[in-house]
């Protein structure tokens, strides 16, 4: 005992870095399957779930329309012009479904929907939960028998979900038509909409039908149980200015790594 007595600091230090840093993902996966769990049995959604559920899906989607739309239009018009005009130029227009598909619905609309609905949504809630739990809320609905999990976890992870595969519908939908009607005002395309529209849908495999639709709903999913759990563990001594940057750079973390993943496996 006496020879490992220097190196005691050292391992104890290293060990406490670990803790820290493995703490979150182990939580984040932990919460994850108990959603699965408890979004299947009818006696989770009692009436305050469900108004709580209600109130998330209308600010998330709600909230965020307006932003996903302006986004949309901007990233229509530097994507679907520049595709339709170079492919044009090059001789290959055939390419031009194909590689909207790739590139603006299949990875950017998901990553750009995360993030806004991070910024937009998932900042907020770590505010409401962080606020909460310093504020000592979540111990008193604790000491009344109310279960946080149920009530606030639940019905905002599944609302972050599905508010972020209706704003990637939403996106995608804004970007290919707008982006298509400046280019038609522009005059690099003489295809009418409904052409250009089938082209793209054409261009979709059943994989794309299958990948996109999942990876909008667990890119959603993980911001929205991340701004929770972050909102829940805040400390006592935590205040905004240490729990948002926190929230924000977790929240970037779910986005990229739900990214890549289906990008690497689908």
């Amino acid at each position: 005992m006496s020879r490992l007595s220097p190196i005691l600091p050292a391992l104890a230090a290293v060990g406490r870095g670990t803790r820290a840093r493995v703490s979150f993902p182990l939580m984040l996966a932990a919460s994850s399957l108990g959603v699965l769990q408890e979004a299947v049995r009818p006696i989770s959604w009692r009436r305050t779930v469900r108004h709580e559920f209600k109130l998330t899906m209308r600010q998330a989607t709600g909230g965020g329309l307006a932003t996903i739309m302006v986004t949309a239009s901007l990233a229509g018009v530097g994507m679907v012009y520049e595709a339709l005009y170079w492919l044009g130029v090059a001789g290959q227009a055939q390419l031009t479904g194909s590689i909207l598909v790739t590139v603006l619905v299949r990875e950017l609309t998901p990553l750009l929907v995360g993030l806004i609905l991070l910024g937009r949504s998932g900042m907020l809630t770590v505010t409401e939960l962080g606020t909460l739990q310093s504020g000592g809320q979540i111990r008193a609905m604790l000491a009344q028998g109310i279960d946080p999990f149920l009530l606030l976890i639940l019905p905002r992870t599944l609302a972050f979900a599905l508010s972020s595969l209706t704003l990637g519908i939403i996106f995608a939908a804004t970007a290919l038509v707008f982006g298509f009607i400046v280019s038609g005002a522009i005059g690099t395309v003489q295809d009418s909409l409904w052409t250009f529209l089938d082209r793209v849908l054409s261009a979709m495999t059943t994989r794309d039908y299958m990948v996109i639709p999942a990876k909008l709903l667990v890119i959603g999913y993980l911001v929205g149980l991340s701004c929770c759990l972050t909102g829940l563990s805040a400390e006592e001594e935590d205040d905004l200015s240490s729990l948002m940057p926190r929230g924000f750079v977790r929240g970037i973390l779910a986005v990229m790594i739900a990214s890549i993943f289906f990008t690497l496996t689908a």
